[in-house]
C-alpha cells in the first residue's frame, strides 16, 4: 500500500510535477525504488556535467581559468 508520503517524495524528485495517474497502482516499495533511482541518476548526471566542465576549462589559458570558472560557476 502506498502512502501520500512516498508519492510526495516521488513528486519532489520529479521537480514538483505530479506523477502520472498510472503510478497510483504502484505500492510503497515500488514508489520508493523509483524515487531513489531518479535521485541517483540526477546525481550521476551532475557529476558527469562537472567533469565535462572541468575538461572544457583545460582549453582556456591557465592564467584566465580562475576568472572563467568564477563567471561560469558563481
Amino acid at each position: 500500500m502506498r502512502t501520500d508520503e512516498e508519492m510526495g517524495r516521488l513528486e519532489a524528485e520529479l521537480g514538483g510535477v505530479r506523477p502520472p495517474a498510472s503510478f497510483a497502482g504502484l505500492d510503497a516499495g515500488e514508489v520508493a525504488v523509483l524515487a531513489d533511482a531518479l535521485r541517483d541518476e540526477r546525481a550521476r548526471r551532475a557529476g558527469g556535467l562537472n567533469e565535462a566542465a572541468e575538461e572544457a576549462l583545460r582549453l582556456v589559458p591557465a592564467l584566465a581559468r580562475g576568472a572563467v570558472r568564477k563567471v561560469l560557476f558563481r
